[in-house]
C-alpha cells in the first residue's frame, strides 16, 4: 500500500514537474494560450486538464504493453516509416527548443528582478543541470517530490491572498466576463498548448512507466497530476485576466502580481519558478541525450554536453520570441502524433472485427 502511494505521489510530482517549466510558471505561457481569450480560456484549461488525463494515460499504456524505454521508442513503434523518422527529428528540435527556452526563462528571471546580466541566470541553470544530470535520473524524482508541493503552495497562497485584498471580490465574476479578449478560435490555441506539452512530456512517462510497472498506479498518478495542474492553470489565469494590459509588459507576470504582496512572497515566488524551469530542464535534456546516446553511440555523459552547448546560443534569441515562435509550430506537430497515438490504441481492436 506505501509502495502504491509513492509510487503515485511520484508519477504525478514528475509529471507535474516536467510540464510546470519556464512558461508555465512564469504565467507567460497562461498569457498567450489562454489569457489573451478571456473568459472562455477558462473552458480551454479545463479541456487542456481532461486531454492530459487522456493522452497521459494512453502513452503510458502503450509504453508498458511493448516495454518502451524511450520516446524514440514510442514514435517507432505508434509511427514506423518515414513520418515516424519525422516526427523523431522534430521531437528532438522540439525538446531541444525547449532547454533553450528553459534557459532564457532563467536569465530573464534573474535580470528581472535582480538587474544583473542574463548570462549569469543561464549559466547557473546550466551548471546545477549537467551536475544533476551526471547523477542519473533518481535526482529529479526526488527534487520533484520536494519542488511541486511546495509550487502548489505558494501558488495558492498567492491566488487566496490576491482574492482576499481584490478591491471587491464579490465583482470577480462580472470582472472576468468583461476582460477584453481576443477574437480567434481559443480552442486552437488550447489544443496547441496542451499538444506541445504532452509531447514533451513523453519523454520521461515513456521510461517511467516502464520502471513503474504498474498501469494502475501511472494512471493514477497522471491523473492527479492533470487535476493539479488544472487548478494551478486556473488560479494563474484568473489573476492574470484581472491584470491585463500591464501583464504584457513583463517576461515574468507572476512577480508582477505578487509585487503588492511584499518581497518575501515574490522571493518565494522567484525561488519556486526557478526550480521548477530546473527539474524540466533536466527532463529535457535527459530524453535527448537518451536519444542521441542510442543513435550516435557515444556516452550519455557526453551528450549531455554537446545538448547543452547547442542549447545556450539558442537561448540567446530572447525568452518571449521563443515562446511566441517555436511553441505554436510544435503544437502543430504534436497534436499530429497525438492523432497518430489515438489511432494506434484503437487499430487492433478494429481489426480483430474483421
Amino acid at each position: 500500500m506505501k509502495k502504491d502511494l509513492r509510487e503515485v505521489y511520484q508519477v504525478a510530482t514528475v509529471f507535474i514537474g516536467t510540464i510546470v517549466g519556464a512558461g508555465l510558471a512564469s504565467g507567460k505561457e497562461i498569457t498567450q494560450f489562454f489569457t489573451a481569450y478571456g473568459y472562455k480560456s477558462l473552458m480551454g484549461i479545463l479541456i487542456c486538464g481532461i486531454m492530459y488525463v487522456f493522452i497521459g494515460s494512453l502513452i503510458s499504456d502503450i509504453s508498458l504493453k511493448h516495454n518502451l524505454r524511450s520516446y524514440n521508442d514510442l514514435i517507432r513503434t505508434v509511427s514506423p516509416g518515414f513520418l515516424g523518422l519525422v516526427t523523431d527529428i522534430i521531437t528532438g528540435f522540439f525538446l531541444l527548443s525547449g532547454s533553450s527556452i528553459i534557459l532564457a526563462g532563467s536569465g530573464a528571471l534573474i535580470h528581472q528582478y535582480f538587474g544583473i546580466s542574463n548570462w549569469i541566470g543561464t549559466m547557473l541553470m546550466v551548471i546545477l543541470s549537467i551536475l544533476v544530470l551526471l547523477k542519473d535520473t533518481d535526482g529529479l524524482i526526488k527534487i520533484n517530490s520536494f519542488i511541486v508541493p511546495s509550487l502548489v503552495t505558494v501558488i495558492i497562497i498567492t491566488f487566496l491572498l490576491y482574492i482576499l485584498f481584490y478591491s471587491n471580490y464579490k465583482t470577480i465574476i462580472y470582472d472576468l466576463k468583461v476582460v477584453p479578449f481576443e477574437k480567434r478560435p481559443w480552442i486552437i490555441s488550447c489544443l496547441l498548448y496542451c499538444g506541445f506539452n504532452l509531447l514533451s512530456c513523453s519523454g520521461v512517462l515513456v521510461p517511467l512507466s516502464t520502471e513503474v510497472k504498474n498501469k494502475s498506479n501511472m494512471r493514477k498518478g497522471i491523473l492527479i497530476g492533470s487535476i493539479v495542474l488544472t487548478i494551478l492553470c486556473l488560479f494563474l489565469n484568473i489573476m492574470l485576466m484581472l491584470n491585463k494590459p500591464y501583464i504584457y509588459q513583463y517576461e515574468i507576470p507572476l512577480l508582477y502580481i505578487a509585487n503588492r504582496f511584499g518581497k518575501p512572497l515574490q522571493i518565494m515566488i522567484l525561488i519556486i519558478i526557478w526550480f521548477e524551469m530546473f527539474s524540466t530542464e533536466v527532463s529535457n535534456i535527459y530524453s535527448i541525450s537518451k536519444s542521441l546516446e542510442q543513435k550516435l553511440n557515444i556516452t550519455f555523459n557526453n551528450c549531455i554536453f554537446i545538448v547543452m552547448l547547442i542549447a545556450i546560443p539558442i537561448s540567446k534569441i530572447g525568452f518571449s520570441r521563443l515562446i511566441t515562435i517555436l511553441y505554436p509550430a510544435f503544437g502543430v506537430i504534436s497534436l499530429i502524433f497525438i492523432g497518430q497515438l489515438i489511432y494506434f490504441s484503437i487499430k487492433p481492436t478494429k481489426f480483430k472485427k474483421y
